[in-house]
């Protein structure tokens, strides 16, 4: 097999493309072959250091492809089966070894790439407006990085669910983007101060809930933008991480709410990951959800991908394909 494993960590240039042996399923775990690997800025952090892995680090998260073998004790899948996952590091591969019980089935007519495409940020986007902050109708969100993989799909979900959406972005094409994933209104963070549009756009109110996966360049404001007992959502930090602050801001500012959820603890059983990846892959299936796909490259060019994403140059997806 060909694998991306870097052995220390670095910037894009330490990923290099080795071959290794193939693995060998053990009990309770099937080899795909894959065929499509999502990249994310977790694995950006994990490549650079910021979030800490022993090496050889295992880069990739998600991905999606066809059963080749499972192993013992295995119920979960068969060999041929199409399937994808998150939360199975080493999907900068041809080959991958994983736990049977992170693999789901891919429903006909949705394809490797858009199953790839929609696992991490899509299953993301489903708990956060789901169950983090249950959206629905007389809601107003605001949503950063609307164009970006996750942002666009939380457009979409926000609107089927009745949300009045407001997005962020940086140019007028991401402004395309967002408006046509159903934002209502976008907000261009470089032109105009979003805290101060926001309370216009609400009459002064606020937004009931704030998304932000931007972190440290967003997030002070983010709290402006929020109405009285409103929410933010920090589920990511693409531009660093949030610094310490005295929680009594948080009263100042209206008894707001902070959580700082995580995928893993939305698909802490089989079940739960199950139902969410049904909701999300079953709505691709039948056409209520759609899956950008903003840019593909080798395998082998996986640190152009990486400088790309970090570089703010992409919308939608990143895909590797082996």
């Amino acid at each position: 097999m060909l694998a991306i494993r870097p052995k220390a960590a670095g910037g894009p240039e330490v990923m290099t493309l080795e071959e290794l042996p193939t693995p060998a399923p053990g009990p309770g775990e099937a080899v795909v072959r894959v065929e499509a690997a999502g990249v994310n800025f977790i694995d950006i952090y994990q490549r650079s250091g910021q979030y800490k892995l022993d090496p050889p680090i295992p880069l990739g998260l998600e991905g999606a492809g066809r059963v080749e073998a499972v192993g013992p004790s295995v119920t979960e899948v068969r060999e041929g089966d199409e399937v994808a996952w998150t939360g199975g590091p080493g999907s900068y591969a041809t080959h991958v070894r994983i736990p049977a019980a992170k693999l789901v089935p891919v429903p006909a007519g949705v394809g490797a790439r858009r199953a790839a495409a929609a696992m991490l940020q899509g299953i993301t986007a489903q708990y956060l407006v789901r169950s983090t902050f249950p959206l629905g109708p007389g809601h107003t969100c605001l949503i950063h990085a609307a164009a970006g993989g996750v942002g666009l799909l939380l457009c979409q979900m926000a609107k089927r669910l009745g949300a009045r959406v407001i997005g962020t972005v940086s140019t007028e094409e991401k402004a395309r983007l967002a408006r046509d994933a159903g934002a209502d209104e976008v907000i261009l963070y470089t032109k105009a101060d979003f805290e101060a549009e926001a309370r216009r756009l609400t009459g002064g109110a606020g937004v009931h809930v704030v998304y932000d996966g931007v972190g440290s360049d967003t997030f002070v404001k983010g709290l402006g933008a929020l109405r009285l007992r409103g929410t933010m959502v920090l589920f990511g930090q693409s531009s660093g991480p949030v610094p310490s602050f005295d929680p009594q801001i948080l009263n100042q500012k209206g008894s707001l709410y902070l959580t700082r959820p995580s995928l893993g603890h939305y698909t802490a059983t089989r079940e739960e990951l199950l139902e969410r990846a049904a909701d999300v892959l079953g709505a691709i299936a039948r056409g209520e959800l759609t899956i950008s796909i903003g840019a593909t490259y080798p395998l082998a060019e996986a640190a152009e991908a990486h400088r790309a994403l970090a570089g703010r140059a992409t919308t939608g997806k990143v895909l590797l394909i082996p």
